[in-house]
């Protein structure tokens, strides 16, 4: 296995903008996940994500990235969010069903 040359030091940037249009960029983005089933959806973010973590090429940026995206989905949702979200209905189906 060839070793890599070491590459500078490089953090993940998110307060530029890289997009000249950036609606144009999340509008394409929806379009093209319509129409299709959730699975479906989540094989195409699968490849996408290969061919741009591909594109990026950078194993630190990669891991800057990665991480970014884990932060923001594994946060706990808000203790009133969890109240909210359970109805008295979906107690009385759990109930019916003891």
């Amino acid at each position: 296995m060839q070793d890599t040359p070491a590459l500078p030091n490089v953090t993940l940037e998110l307060a530029v903008n890289r997009f000249a249009d950036p609606d144009m960029a999340y509008r394409l983005l929806i379009e093209t996940h319509r129409g299709l089933s959730d699975e479906a959806s989540a094989d195409l973010n699968a490849r996408l994500v290969l061919i741009l973590a591909n594109q990026i090429g950078d194993l630190e940026i990669l891991r800057q990235a990665l991480a970014l995206a884990g932060r923001a989905v594994r946060k706990p949702p808000a203790t009133a969010c969890r109240a909210a979200t359970k109805s008295p209905s979906a107690e009385r189906v759990s109930d019916d069903r003891r």
